[in-house]
């Protein structure tokens, strides 16, 4: 027997599928397996910079995930952590190389930061029964 398919989320608990064997881990509180049922699916989005260019399809994958974790029927508990970044400025990585914010072209966190958490408070919040915006520097 296998689990339902489909996307899970960043954090699932649920009922685990009849005759798997939950894996415990050194150092982990809660096993994992295979799951018949979604209790609780939890997702978790991180806005660094470039927020407003990227809000809507952040939105959009926070509703769609909920709708997964109704997917499989009941009634989940469903979550959402997002993490806003409301640093005055900002440096980003590719391998070697530095994307700083300049405040103009690349807009400093702060620039966005309020306008991002408005949209997902109006857009993304009512679809969750927990949305929790942890802000950060």
């Amino acid at each position: 027997m296998t689990g339902k398919p489909g996307r899970r989320g960043d954090g699932t608990f649920g009922e685990l599928v009849p005759a798997a064997v939950a894996l415990t881990e050194k150092g982990m509180l809660v096993a994992r397996g295979p799951i018949a049922t979604i209790e609780i699916g939890a997702e978790t989005k991180i806005l660094a910079k470039a927020m407003i260019k990227q809000i809507d399809r952040v939105i959009n994958d926070l509703v769609n995930q909920v709708n997964q974790f109704k997917r499989g029927g009941g009634n989940p508990i469903c979550v959402a952590f997002v993490g806003i970044n409301f640093a005055e400025r900002y440096v980003s990585f590719e391998g070697k190389k530095k994307w700083p914010t300049d405040g103009k072209k690349y807009k400093h966190p702060i620039q966005e930061a309020a306008r991002a958490e408005q949209r997902l408070n109006d857009k993304a919040q009512s679809a969750f029964d927990e949305f929790q915006i942890l802000r950060f520097r």
